[in-house]
């Protein structure tokens, strides 16, 4: 496949409640180096897709608020490429607008979409396994996305059912049938067990011709908007056009808006080192510990007879813990989280609460 006509599209328009309270909705999680690399999330992001496609290929599709942080953050992207929604309407309708988008520009391309906060360990792995992607949906015409091998029966993932009567010359090429979003403790151990259901990484691959098809099929209401849209596209209109889309479009994600519904979509098996850094949980699984089992972000944090914890401090801060195990443990200048690890997923609902008592200012 040329690399001219590989288009990736970079989701950055999340606020990770559930990564409060670092994340904020002035500065949320893809913007901070979480993992301490000297990287942020979304330039990792970026860095990972310059190895497949040009960089004049690479579009963000982000709220208007964070326009300066991914120009500041992104070195050598184009302010064309950065594509600004004027509100939140989940992922659907950022695809639909990165493909009119990509389509104007190249009618054979073939798009590479993914969020841009995950964690990729293995690099040559995942540039190996997108290029097989790449070449499944377009040889196929299918939607395609990557399973990951799960490791656990996590609660906080969507999973892939996927079945074997797919003809292809690629052994870990997988006709999906089913999607089941984030099920509970013991569903979860029952699809580990089965062996044919692999974590979804919200990661997809397909030729604009293929999406587009889709979305007129599944969610004809989005494409019409944005089909509509499509003639001030790349003009001084663009952004009242696009803003006048957003306030008629429904939120909807993609999973739900077209892939559960379609009937050619493909998953690629895949096993690079991801996680979708999506909770507090996820990054204490991917960060060394220490002889208790504590992982420490913070050069001034002493403990005594804890153990099990994720702990996050300023680095210039003196912190102090004694007798706490499997808590999760984030200051900020301004917020302290303090919470057991199993109610993690409690932290969007927090959020939620500090809104509606009026502490917007801590959200």
């Amino acid at each position: 496949m040329d690399k001219k006509n590989i288009y990736c599209v970079i989701m950055a328009g999340g606020i990770g409640s559930r990564f409060w309270p670092m994340s904020r909705k002035k500065n949320p999680k893809q913007f901070h180096d979480i993992l301490g690399t000297g990287s942020t999330l979304i330039q990792q992001t970026f860095e990972r897709f310059l190895h497949i496609c040009p960089i004049e290929n690479i579009l963000v599709v982000t709220s208007s608020i964070y326009e300066s942080l991914v120009l500041e953050q992104l070195e050598g992207i184009r302010k064309e490429n950065v594509l600004l929604e004027p509100s939140r309407r989940n992922t659907a309708p950022c695809i639909a607008y990165a493909s009119y988008k990509i389509k104007l520009q190249n009618p054979n391309a073939v798009m590479i979409v993914a969020p841009s906060d995950h964690l990729v360990l293995k690099e040559a792995a995942f540039t190996q396994t997108v290029k097989t992607a790449v070449d499944q949906a377009v040889e196929k015409k299918h939607l395609v996305t990557l399973g990951i091998k799960p490791s656990r029966p996590d609660t906080g993932y969507g999973y892939i059912q996927f079945e074997d009567d797919l003809e292809s010359a690629h052994a870990d090429i997988k006709k999906v049938k089913t999607f089941t979003e984030k099920p509970d403790i013991e569903l979860a151990r029952t699809f580990i067990k089965s062996g044919d259901f692999y974590w979804n990484s919200g990661i997809f691959i397909w030729t604009v011709d293929a999406i587009l098809d889709a979305f007129k099929t599944f969610l004809p209401e989005v494409n019409d908007l944005f089909a509509d849209a499509k003639a001030l596209m790349n003009s001084p209109d663009e952004i009242k056009a696009i803003s006048d889309v957003y306030a008629m479009c429904e939120s909807i994600s993609i999973d739900y808006g077209v892939m559960e519904k379609a009937k050619n979509v493909n998953v690629v098996l895949s096993d690079f080192g991801w996680s979708d850094l999506g909770t507090w949980g996820s990054l204490f699984a991917q960060l060394k510990k220490d002889s208790e089992n504590n992982a420490v972000i913070g050069k001034r944090v002493v403990l005594y007879n804890s153990s099990d914890n994720m702990i996050s401090a300023p680095a210039e801060k003196l912190v102090v813990i004694d007798g706490i195990d499997e808590f999760i443990v984030i200051d900020t200048p301004d917020a302290l989280l303090i919470c057991p690890k199993s109610n993690e997923q409690k932290i969007k609902q927090i959020v939620n609460d500090l809104k509606v008592s009026k502490n917007e200012r801590y959200v």
